[in-house]
Order: C-alpha cells, then sequence, then structure tokens
C-alpha cells in the first residue's frame, strides 16, 4: 500500500508541477510603473505616449541572446516612431549582468532588478519573457518565451499596428 501511495504522491506532484505558471500582469492589464521598481542602470526615459517593449531576461538565458539580438533590429526600424525597448535583466550577480550587457552591448535600456521587485510583481513566468504596452501603458501583448524570427515577427506587427492607432 505504501508504494501505492508514493506513486499516488508522484504523480499529484508533477500534474501540480506541469502546470504552467501564469503571469499576474496580463494582456489588458496597466504595466506596473518602472521608476519606482528600484531598477539600476540606464536612466529611463520618458515614456508617456510611447510604446514600450520591456524584456525581462537573465545572463544565463540562451533564448535571452537571440532576443536581445531581435530587439536591437526592432529598436533601429521603431525607436524613431515612439518605440521604447527596456530590457530588465532578472541576475541575482550584478558580474553577471554587467558581463552579459559588455558582451551584447545593446542600442535599447538595459536594467538590473537586482532586488527581484519588478519580476516577483509582474510574475514572469520564464525567461525571457517580453510585454508590448500601448501608449497609455496598457499591456496588449505578452510574449512569454523567444521563439526567433516567429517571436521577432509578431513583435514588429504588433508594434506596427499600435503604432498605426490613433490616440484617444
Amino acid at each position: 500500500m505504501e508504494i501505492r501511495g508514493l506513486i499516488a504522491w508522484v504523480g499529484l506532484l508533477s500534474v501540480l508541477f506541469a502546470v504552467p505558471v501564469r503571469a499576474a500582469v496580463r494582456v489588458g492589464d496597466l504595466f506596473p510603473p518602472l521608476a519606482p521598481a528600484g531598477l539600476v542602470g540606464s536612466s529611463l526615459p520618458q515614456t508617456l505616449g510611447k510604446l514600450v517593449l520591456v524584456d525581462f531576461w537573465a545572463s544565463w538565458c540562451a533564448p535571452c541572446k537571440a532576443s536581445f539580438q531581435a530587439y536591437v533590429r526592432l529598436n533601429a526600424e521603431f525607436a524613431s516612431k515612439g518605440l521604447v525597448i527596456v530590457a530588465v535583466s532578472v541576475d541575482e550577480d550584478p558580474t553577471a549582468f554587467a558581463s552579459f550587457v559588455r558582451r551584447f552591448n545593446p542600442s535599447f535600456i538595459v536594467e538590473l532588478d537586482g532586488e527581484q521587485r519588478l519580476v516577483r510583481e509582474t510574475q514572469v513566468p520564464t525567461m525571457p519573457t517580453s510585454y508590448l504596452m500601448d501608449r497609455e501603458g496598457r499591456v496588449r501583448y505578452l510574449h512569454p518565451g523567444f521563439h526567433g524570427s516567429a517571436t521577432e515577427s509578431a513583435l514588429r506587427a504588433e508594434i506596427e499596428a499600435l503604432l498605426a492607432e490613433k490616440l484617444q
């Protein structure tokens, strides 16, 4: 009987851990303000009236390296049209953060959430995860993970659609 109990317990645990974690900040929600989040890095620009792409990443995350290359391209294409990209590292080691930033030298804003305040508040489901907000700061698109050109193409189309929307 103990073996059956153990098997049932292991089965229950596998079901519990197989359930995907949901982000606390979802499509339609206002994204938490970046300034009071205690981020360290570049100075945060004015984002009022702009589209904002916030990407959570980590130096140990392989897909994050590919996402940075895509964000460089998106930044070059859309920054002058009103897109602000803010990449927020969840690294607990500032040295790993700094080394990654030096290596990739991104053309967009990079911050460190060293106290894990913003990542806890948003409950980011996976690394990387990006949130694309409209001009009013409302999350319009959420991308858990980075899936190469498919994610980059989706972001490009979403950015173009949001830029085409009229301000109310």
